[in-house]
């Protein structure tokens, strides 16, 4: 008996060894069965009886998607958020997006970080691969990380700090107007908290069973809403980068001056596109006036990018609008946010690539730095992956539905960016199709940093070259 607990105790210490082994090699593929584990977790936790207001209960197939959309942080639901769940669903729904914006390894890591007041080796490379792929690669790494291994204690407690004073400073923005629109105390007090949180978390859930209908044109409101979700979409990278130097941006990463200048240029474009498309549509901007009409573009602007919230029929938007929409969805937020889609600096990097290739330099460079290859690389890996997953779905939702090509694509490129505007079509859908869209979501959420990582990770010396010969392109 002693040789086999030996034996055991050997085969565990040899298990443990390669677990840890695991995790240090490939924290990105480790967070992608973490993720996994959540999802199976939440399914269950909604589909008790005790999770629904209603006594029939939740399906599976809505209880399964729900908590993907919720642990991907998407926004988009096969049922009303605002009735099916009781007080002990919502509480699940609340807990999930705050983990799954926060990133479910960087998350860990703050615990540990505050139980034992220290981050050691293999919780820095976990929260590393939750803030930056890039970094998850065998052997040397690289010089010039935008966040540096050494930076990621400082990266957790910002991470955690800012969530909590950000979501706290929203919902007492929201709650003084709340209680104007006639809410009781109580009442009011949880909806500005899951406001806040779905706001910061770029999620979009409504807690209220009108939607945004009472503050369609409150300023205000709308005002703070766009606040938090831009401050989630821009990434936690950068808020670490802007509270250490906020006054000077001379000493500001090269992620967190691609991230803010595309950021504002595509909020600032959107919203020009859209006041322009939806200028005449009665049905959306048409009937307002112009300083109405320039604030519901913006918002729209902004919520395009990963919001999630609507205050207009979005089945409503002129086809081009749609289009637009779909764009800006696919491109997303920033890197390391609770933000979706492909990211700004991937699109900025792609275009930088292509001005340098335009203008024939040898090397890609923005605000007086340069940009390796493998970077560019990875770029063009992520826009093809995104592609791809968007193009299968669209195809496979077109099949099972024979719904409209318009509005399956925005509902499909909506769960992939993890954006949560929805045509309408997504509570109507069949399990098969609503299986579909939840794989969708899962993709859009891990896969692109999946990929990178892999990529990262696969970067190896080559000691030989072979022959080179020039295919045509373009």
């Amino acid at each position: 008996m002693a040789t086999r607990s030996d034996e055991r105790g050997v085969r565990f210490g040899g298990a443990s060894g390669s677990f840890r082994r695991f995790v240090l090699a490939s924290p990105a593929r480790f967070a992608v069965g973490v993720f996994i584990a959540l999802i199976a977790v939440f399914t269950l936790l909604l589909s008790l009886p005790i999770a629904t207001a209603a006594p029939s209960g939740t399906s599976f197939a809505d209880a399964l998607f729900t908590a993907v959309s919720v642990i991907c942080v998407t926004g988009l639901s096969t049922v009303d958020m605002a009735t099916n769940w009781s007080v002990f669903g919502n509480g699940v729904v609340l807990i999930g997006v705050q983990i799954g914006g926060v990133g479910a390894l960087t998350l860990a890591s703050i615990l540990g970080l505050v139980i034992s007041r220290k981050v050691g080796l293999r919780a820095k490379l976990m929260a590393a691969s939750d803030s930056n792929p890039l970094r998850i690669q065998r052997g040397p790494v690289a010089e010039g990380q935008a966040v540096r291994l050494g930076e990621i204690g400082g990266l957790l407690a910002t991470v955690a700090i800012s969530t909590l004073v950000i979501e706290a400073v929203i919902a007492l923005a929201l709650l003084p107007r709340i209680l104007l629109g006639g809410v009781a105390l109580p009442d009011a007090i949880w909806q500005s908290i899951y406001f806040a949180a779905m706001a910061f978390t770029n999620t979009g859930f409504v807690p209220i069973a009108t939607g945004l209908a009472p503050y369609a044109q409150d300023i205000w409101f709308l005002g703070v809403l766009m606040v938090g979700v831009l401050l989630g979409s821009i990434g936690f990278p950068v808020i670490y980068v802007l509270s250490r130097s906020l006054r000077t941006p001379r000493r500001w990463s090269l992620h967190a001056k691609l991230t803010l200048v595309t950021s504002g240029i595509l909020l600032v474009l959107g919203a020009a596109t859209y006041f322009g498309l939806e200028f005449s549509n009665p049905r959306t901007f048409g009937s307002l006036d112009g300083g109405q009409r320039i604030l519901q573009s913006f918002f729209l602007s902004v919520m395009t990018r990963s919001g999630g919230f609507a205050t207009i029929d979005i089945s409503e938007l002129n086809g081009s609008s749609l289009l637009v929409t779909d764009i800006l969805m696919f491109i997303g937020g920033g890197s390391a946010s609770t933000a979706g889609g492909i990211k700004v600096t991937t699109l900025a990097v792609l275009f930088l690539a292509a001005f340098a290739e335009a203008r024939g330099k040898s090397e890609v460079e923005a605000f007086e730095r340069r940009i390796p290859t493998d970077v560019v690389r990875i770029a063009v890996s992520v826009l093809l992956w995104g592609a791809t997953t968007v193009a299968i779905a669209t195809i496979v939702v077109l099949q099972l539905t024979g719904e409209r090509l318009d509005f399956v694509l925005f509902e499909v490129v909506s769960a992939f960016a993890t954006c949560g505007l929805s045509a309408g079509l997504t509570a109507n859908l069949p399990d098969s199709a609503v299986y579909v869209l939840a794989t969708t979501m899962f993709l859009g959420r891990v896969g692109t940093v999946t990929l990178a990582a892999a990529l990262a990770a696969s970067t190896r010396r080559q000691l030989f070259h072979r022959a080179e010969e020039r295919p045509i392109v373009g």
